[in-house]
């Protein structure tokens, strides 16, 4: 079998995260969402938050499951026994820092873990968490960039701050 995994933050998943998670599953019989629970970055949702988010909005595609992790990418790989990274891209300035990623795993990895790029659909080219999450806090429209759901937990979240 075929299996990658798709790490990041998605806080919060965007459509743009969206399109590469349905892309990769159409590429490899499974994949695996994984959350990176990053203690060095301030959240808008816990890992636990943005897992059943994901679940939601994966949940029409059958090979995708949804995880999470914490530490080195190249360790979580491992113990899942997932030789394959998705990364997106949505620039130029996106590959700089995506490929000195992609080496570094590749060499903690002992060549164990490869990676492969997706450039995002243009649609989404412009589409960041950050900057989903600064709309939003401006009571802007996202509409465009966020499912339904995810647009709600997002106002949910931001309320609830306040």
């Amino acid at each position: 079998m075929k299996s990658a995994v798709y790490p990041g933050s998605f806080d919060p998943v965007t459509y743009g995260h969206i399109d590469i998670i349905k892309r990769a599953a159409r590429m490899f019989d499974q994949v695996t969402v994984a959350v990176l629970d990053n203690k060095a970055k301030t959240a808008l949702f816990s890992v636990e938050e943005r897992v059943r988010m994901l679940q939601k909005v994966t949940e029409d595609i059958p090979n995708v499951r949804v995880d999470s992790f914490n530490g080195l990418l190249v360790n979580y790989a491992a113990r899942e026994n997932l030789h394959v990274a998705i990364r997106g891209l949505r620039a130029v300035t996106d590959f700089e820092y995506e490929l000195q990623i992609a080496q570094t795993n590749r060499l903690l990895s002992k060549g164990a873990l490869d990676t492969i790029f997706l450039t995002t659909s243009l649609q989404y080219a412009y589409l960041s968490s950050s900057s989903v999450k600064e709309i939003a806090m401006f009571d802007g429209d996202i509409s465009m960039c966020v499912p339904p759901y995810i647009e709600e937990k997002i106002r949910e979240k931001l309320k609830a701050g306040r």
